[in-house]
């Protein structure tokens, strides 16, 4: 069985299902749009409230807006529930969780004395962004992205064994040659210096002194701009292959778990095995 409606179900109940759970349709993509804009501003709402001279000026209003959103977040959750077929499947995927997730501080304020500090949780509605990529123009985009990691992943695997090889014996090297009064005091903390110098961050809480050290740190440093431009390569080469011989994906959204990104040959839900 899936979650879509029955044939016997009303019209407006299919009808509302096609456009909350999918975006093959103008008012599905909008529905997504407007729910992500919604998403972005109640995020925001939250980020200007943790600023102290903002919330002293419009703390009241911002606690408003938020309620305003919450209420929305309320009603969405609410009729998704009202659609489906089966509303516990839902309620207990992962979508499902996010969603009740994303207004639960809110209303946990009524309750809890306290709960400012669970502002904090609000920042998962961020997850819910990725429902944008429902939307059918990002769904193959976005799988074409991750069939190019997956393809380059033992490249890259290989490449993380010899910069990780790489730090350890430089990070040896440094703490024999500079030794613990130039806080180089373990060879863990020395290889910490070798990855920070490799990765081109330089927090500068470490240092060489002698002039082996610095010319060892300097070869390093040079490797690194090398280093850092080698996995960049390795998964552009994977995506400047023909477009031809890149699968082609459907909008199809599974009405059990909500997956998307299936192939347009695909017949069965490629997470749970349920027919499309």
């Amino acid at each position: 069985m899936n979650n879509r409606p029955r044939e016997t179900a009303p019209r407006w109940k299919q009808a509302a299902f096609r456009v909350i759970f999918e975006s093959d349709t103008r008012a599905g993509q909008a529905f997504d749009i407007a729910l992500l804009v919604a998403i972005a501003l109640s995020v925001l709402t939250v980020m200007l409230e943790s600023v102290h001279r903002i919330a002293v000026s419009y703390g009241a209003a911002l606690r408003v807006v938020e309620w305003v959103f919450t209420g929305l977040f309320i009603i969405e959750y609410l009729a998704r529930l009202l659609v489906v077929r089966r509303p516990l499947a839902y309620a207990l995927s992962w979508l499902g969780i996010i969603d009740f997730l994303a207004i639960v501080p809110t209303l946990a304020s009524l309750i809890l004395a306290g709960s400012r500090y669970l502002l904090v949780i609000r920042t998962l509605r961020l997850l819910r962004v990725f429902r944008i990529f429902k939307l059918g123009q990002f769904i193959g985009e976005g799988e074409f992205i991750l069939g190019a990691l997956r393809a380059s992943r033992f490249k890259i695997l290989v490449f993380l064994s010899s910069v990780i090889t790489l730090a350890v014996v430089v990070g040896t090297l440094m703490y024999v040659v500079e030794g613990g009064q130039n806080g180089f005091t373990s060879i863990p903390k020395s290889i910490y210096w070798a990855i920070v110098t490799m990765t081109t961050v330089g927090y500068g809480d470490i240092s060489p002194a002698t002039v082996l050290g610095q010319t060892l740190a300097s070869v390093l440093m040079i490797m690194g701009y090398a280093i850092i431009a080698v996995p960049t390569g390795i998964v552009s080469a994977q995506m400047v292959l023909p477009t031809a011989s890149r699968p082609a994906y459907k909008q199809a959204v599974c009405h059990v778990c909500q997956a998307a990104g299936h192939r347009d040959d695909a017949e069965y839900c490629w997470r749970c095995g349920e027919k499309l």
